[in-house]
């Protein structure tokens, strides 16, 4: 697996590009140090498979270099490392099409688990980011648990919140299990596939579903069932695809 990691800093790249190789051998990670030479390298060599791209760049504004990166190659993930730990970042970032937002305070594991989650096809954002025990959905996926009251139990309430419950929303059976999926950073492509649907009917269950959750976007969607709450139960989110074609 080859790696483009584009951060401006000396120090970070080097520590950064250290960090990486030890949580797994089989990564080469190429460092460049800013945003002209990232472009010259996507374009001289075409077999990387992820970009971790931080965003205080010296040459170029992140958010906007993350948005060329989706547009002229879109079929290589980008994940963002930065400093940056605001919620606000975090949604502006997926919501350009990263693939994961990484905090550089994460730990070594959590950065394997995130390298780990979007080669395999999913989003990766830090439970901690968004109010979301994504242990227990992936427990509640292995053990078949579904349904719209065990959505919430996921979500990790602050304690001025107001309780408020998905039955409440009043979705249906299939817009939960597209949102399951949803959560779980898949396309429509992929959801469409997996619930034996087309995509335009995938399209307007999604968009029901953020009418629902007064959102306009998919990491919003998330924010919003992060703040939710249930007594008992897991949330169904279904096992991880690997993106393909």
């Amino acid at each position: 697996m080859k790696v483009l990691l584009v951060d401006d800093h000396p120090l970070v790249l080097t520590a950064l590009q250290a960090v990486i190789q030890r949580v797994d051998r089989d990564i080469t990670v190429v460092g460049v140090d800013g945003a002209a030479a990232a472009r010259r390298e996507m374009r001289e060599h075409a077999d990387y498979e992820l970009v971790l791209l931080d965003l205080a760049l010296g040459d170029a504004d992140g958010f906007a270099v993350l948005a060329e990166l989706r547009q002229a190659w879109p079929a290589v993930p980008v994940v963002v490392v930065s400093a940056s730990e605001l919620a606000s970042d975090v949604i502006r970032a997926i919501d350009l099409g990263a693939m994961g937002f990484v905090p550089k305070s994460s730990s070594h594991a959590e950065l394997h688990e995130a390298l780990a989650m979007v080669m395999a096809g999913s989003m990766y954002v830090p439970p901690s980011m968004l109010g979301l025990d994504f242990g227990r959905l992936r427990a509640a996926a292995a053990a078949g648990t579904t349904g719209p009251a065990a959505l919430g139990a996921a979500a990790r309430p602050e304690p001025h919140q107001q309780v408020r419950t998905l039955e409440a929303l009043g979705l249906t059976p299939r817009q939960t299990e597209v949102l399951g999926l949803l959560l779980q950073g898949l396309p429509n492509k992929l959801i469409a596939r997996q619930l034996g649907l087309s995509v335009e009917t995938v399209k307007d269950h999604v968009a029901a579903v953020l009418r629902t959750l007064n959102v306009a976007s998919r990491t919003q969607a998330v924010l919003a069932v992060s703040q939710m709450t249930q007594g008992q139960g897991g949330f169904v989110t279904g096992p991880r695809r690997a993106v393909g074609a």
